[in-house]
């Protein structure tokens, strides 16, 4: 099913929707075919784990998927990807292996789809249906090293950003800022974010970690590592995926009132200007 790319963007029907969530749990098995065979740790974290707790499966209005990874579990997917992957139906995309690809964290993709964010139209990368994988970095314990180390992630994440918001922030000054960033030579940038990776990736086993170029809410600098390293299974549609042994932690932290209904309008959907679907 092909949709013509629509410059004003859309939502998809409830019909695309489900279909859009089944290739992201296919995503997700594919993910945990490979964890499993090469011994990575991996869980469900955001909205996916939200859901698993709240919906046993997707919350109903739901376009994303979310999986993460302590970095060290990260790297070891990532490698493995290049040999175990079914490359004839998924692909994988970090900014250190996919040129134009300014994320801080990885995605896995389907081929033969396509999922296209408003206003991204222009990333020169293969952009089909995809589920998040995020890295989980160290965050310093002390309480003033950690806000700088917010501010420094904030930095990277707004420079990772400059090739959208020089093009779709509506504030001029604003925009004048990310074109300024954009400025900044791409590999030059990778580089120094993998530099910045390994510098807190030498503060030792910290109390918390964080996806560095992810936002946190408000006063929060970091999640405990115990939501990432004791797991327990949980249900998610038909299958049966690890997240957080303490979810009420988690989630209480993440979305505060995590089993309160938000109102229609307060529900988080991500408008589209292409889609295409498998025929299966």
């Amino acid at each position: 099913m092909d949709i013509s790319v629509n410059r004003r963007g859309y939502q998809p029907t409830q019909e695309e929707l489900r279909k859009i969530q089944l290739t992201q749990l296919d995503l997700i098995q594919e993910v945990q075919r490979i964890c499993e065979k090469c011994n990575i740790h991996y869980n469900m974290v955001g909205g996916t784990m939200l859901g698993a707790i709240r919906h046993h499966g997707y919350i109903p209005w739901d376009d994303d998927a979310d999986i993460g990874f302590l970095r060290k579990e990260y790297e070891k997917f990532r490698k493995a990807c290049k040999t175990e992957l079914n490359a004839e139906k998924y692909y994988f995309q970090d900014c250190r292996d996919t040129e134009g690809y300014r994320w801080g964290y990885g995605k896995l993709r389907r081929k033969d789809t396509e999922f296209i964010r408003l206003n991204q139209e222009f990333m020169p990368y293969g952009q089909g249906i995809a589920i998040d994988l995020m890295p989980f970095d160290n965050v310093p314990d002390s309480e003033t090293a950690r806000k700088i180390h917010a501010f420094i992630c904030f930095l990277y994440r707004k420079a990772l950003w400059s090739a959208v918001g020089r093009k779709t922030e509506k504030s001029i000054f604003i925009k004048g800022l990310y074109k300024l960033l954009y400025l900044i030579p791409e590999k030059r940038l990778i580089e120094s974010y993998q530099r910045w990776i390994n510098r807190c990736g030498k503060l030792g086993r910290t109390n918390q970690v964080r996806i560095l170029t992810f936002p946190t809410p408000k006063g929060i600098y970091g999640y405990d590592r115990k939501w990432y390293t004791d797991l327990r299974l949980y249900e998610f549609e038909n299958s049966r995926f690890p997240g957080a042994r303490d979810f009420d932690g988690y989630l209480k932290v993440k979305y505060r009132n995590y089993m309160d209904m938000p109102p229609v309008e307060k529900r988080k959907v991500h408008p589209i200007s292409k889609l295409t679907l498998t025929e299966e």
